[in-house]
């Protein structure tokens, strides 16, 4: 089983990555196996040609699970991440589950996950178990702000992996 954040915040090691790295240890009970924070990949994200970025678009599709993590730009999920995404081919890119999350200053963009990530998150080929997530950038570090989304998503998380490790 494989577990992958994916989390496109301009600045590294950021609040998006720690609200993301939690959500992928609470749902597959261990710490995730691979963590691309976008913003430490610099101009190798422009780069078609680099092998870098081509093994981690490899790594990520071919995971069990996958966080995909922004924070709200202009009620959307930022450039960065969308050049990562690019990088995968429609239908098959993403082959395992994947969780939409989008950290936001106010709450009137807690639909940005459900209307703007997700779709293409399926576009790609993923299973989206449940509505995205949305948690204020306040709360990011208050583990109750997740708790209503993890006990939904779970049981659909828990059946998708079991699954995923029988056929292994």
């Amino acid at each position: 089983m494989s577990i992958a954040v994916v989390v496109g915040n301009p600045k590294p090691a950021s609040r998006t990555l720690s609200a993301a790295t939690y959500v992928a240890a609470e749902l597959a009970g261990a710490e995730p196996d691979l963590v691309v924070d976008l913003a430490t990949l610099g101009p190798a994200l422009l780069d078609g040609a680099s092998p870098v970025v081509a093994e981690l678009v490899e790594q990520v599709g071919a995971a069990d699970l996958v966080v995909v993590a922004s924070p709200t730009y202009k009620g959307t999920y930022t450039g960065l991440l969308k050049l990562f995404l690019d990088r995968f081919d429609g239908g098959t890119g993403l082959r395992g589950l994947a969780v939409p999350l989008l950290v936001g200053a106010g709450s009137a963009h807690a639909l940005a996950p459900e209307l703007t990530l997700r779709p293409v998150l399926t576009e790609l080929g993923a299973t989206v178990p449940r509505r995205g997530l949305f948690v204020l950038d306040r709360e990011y570090g208050d583990p109750a702000s997740y708790a209503e989304w993890l006990a939904s998503a779970r049981p659909y998380v828990d059946a998708w992996l079991s699954r995923k490790a029988v056929v292994a």
